[in-house]
């Protein structure tokens, strides 16, 4: 007789447990299947975490690189980064974010069922290649099952010179030479990541600028910081070839001006974006409706089967754009547990969602870039203030980078924040809550912001929209 619960969540992600503890919250009987030896998904397993760790260590370097301007003395030895003793930092961190996974699913009473789901109609879930068995969901099932790195046409990734995330991660040397191709989060980040431990980095990326989907000044900035730290970017670049060849790969550009580029490497990495995970769900069997290769939900999560919802990077709203965030995945699965739960949901609006990169220096985002701001209709003013001028930024000697707030004239409502520099992706927890909160430029000008911090640039910013920055 099949195990009966009341939820079955499908993918252990950080928006699979989140939403399982949810609903275990209030009440529910409920199961989490998933394959991976141990919780979190990707963001736990080779993401978020993994990567954040390597940066991490990327800054330490950069502080201990700059001792004797901290009056700081290490000796005559040259300084170097030792990767196997990052990789066993790096691999502890996980593990103990894992094992406190499974403490709360053992706290909220919640049934990890290690193996592959197959949904099977009617509430039904055969799990296999793992412990066998059928699950019947008497509520509902949550499709969480992620993404995975997106290949290219061409490019024929072989896990070893050719590689994506999931193994730069693991790297366990410093790569003399590295190029990227792609040059959103992830391609920004590794690039980072590298030119601080000590690798000749060049970033390839096909559209016209590099984070193609922040602000134009974001990635400007972006661009002359990765220049002055040695990385080489390329944009407008589209690669034709990529072949390993002995211990490296030989790699082949159409740049923007026309002319053929062509450069070795140890590694190509391919960071061109991720894809919805799908593969032996059966999810077309029991007749989820799907837009290229993602589930199709409504805002409140629920797909055209009665009882499936889906949530994370597997679905699509029917729109462009859904982000592809740790964070939203969470967001999602709370809702969708609610709902299940018969508790009052309202859909989230995905304009207020905000956007972290961690690259060097970081960016943190939220709300419309000012390109978007006025092909909505919107009549825009725009005030930005450098982080250079703050002692705080002085101090920390972190001084790239700026913030920039985007507003309308007639109402004053805030109606993005773009920022480039140190701690932006701390900082721009403050601008989400002024999106969420409907707030006018003139009530961030109101708002005390303590000195010295960074977050002063946040307060300046939004004196500068009215053309009264006090420290310009």
């Amino acid at each position: 007789m099949a195990n009966e619960y009341d939820l079955i969540v499908i993918g252990a992600g950080t928006g699979g447990y989140v939403a399982a503890i949810r609903a275990a919250q209030l009440g529910l009987t409920t199961a989490v299947v998933e394959k991976q030896k141990a919780l979190g998904g990707t963001c736990l397993l080779w993401g978020c975490i993994p990567t954040k760790a390597l940066l991490e260590h990327a800054h330490a370097l950069k502080v201990v690189q700059h001792a004797k301007d901290w009056g700081v003395t290490i000796g005559q030895a040259a300084v170097a980064i030792d990767m196997g003793q990052v990789q066993t930092r790096k691999d502890r961190i996980v593990t103990g974010l894992t094992k406190g996974i499974e403490f709360l699913f053992k706290k909220n009473k919640i049934d990890w069922i290690k193996g592959t789901a197959r949904l099977t109609g009617h509430g039904g879930v055969d799990v296999f290649e793992g412990e066998k068995q059928t699950l019947r969901a008497r509520k509902e099932i949550i499709v969480a099952t992620g993404s995975a790195p997106r290949g290219v046409p061409g490019i024929d990734i072989d896990r070893k010179h050719i590689i994506t995330s999931d193994e730069a991660i693991h790297l366990r040397e410093v790569p003399k030479t590295i190029a990227i191709m792609g040059s959103g989060a992830v391609g920004v980040e590794f690039a980072s990541i590298f030119a601080r431990f000590g690798s000749d980095v060049t970033v390839l990326e096909l559209l016209p600028r590099l984070v193609p989907v922040e602000d134009a000044a974001v990635s400007a900035e972006l661009d002359k910081s990765f220049r002055k730290q040695g990385i080489t970017s390329h944009t407008g670049a589209k690669v034709t070839a990529a072949k390993v060849n002995g211990d490296g790969v030989d790699i082949t550009a159409q740049l923007a001006d026309g002319q053929t580029k062509t450069l070795r490497a140890d590694y190509l990495l391919v960071a061109t974006g991720r894809g919805p995970v799908t593969a032996g769900l059966d999810a077309e069997g029991v007749g989820l409706q799907l837009e290229k290769g993602c589930i199709r939900v409504d805002p409140m999560y629920k797909t055209n089967v009665p009882g499936i919802s889906a949530i994370g990077d597997v679905i699509t709203l029917g729109t462009p754009g859904h982000p592809q965030l740790a964070h939203v995945s969470s967001a999602e699965g709370i809702v969708a547990a609610e709902r299940i739960a018969g508790h009052e949901t309202r859909p989230l609006n995905y304009d207020h969602v905000p956007g972290c990169t961690y690259c060097d220096p970081e960016i943190g985002s939220v709300g419309l870039t000012e390109q978007e701001a006025k092909e909505r209709g919107y009549d825009v003013r725009v005030g930005t203030f450098p982080f250079g001028v703050l002692g705080r930024a002085k101090i920390a000697g972190e001084t790239d980078g700026f913030v920039k707030i985007v507003a309308e004239k007639k109402y004053d409502e805030v109606l993005g924040v773009h920022m480039i520099g140190p701690r932006a992706t701390e900082l721009v927890a403050e601008a989400t809550l002024a999106l969420r909160l409907e707030s006018t430029v003139e009530e961030l000008i109101r708002t005390i912001h303590a000195h010295p911090t960074m977050a002063e640039a946040v307060g300046e910013a939004a004196h500068a929209v009215h053309g009264e920055a006090i420290h310009l």
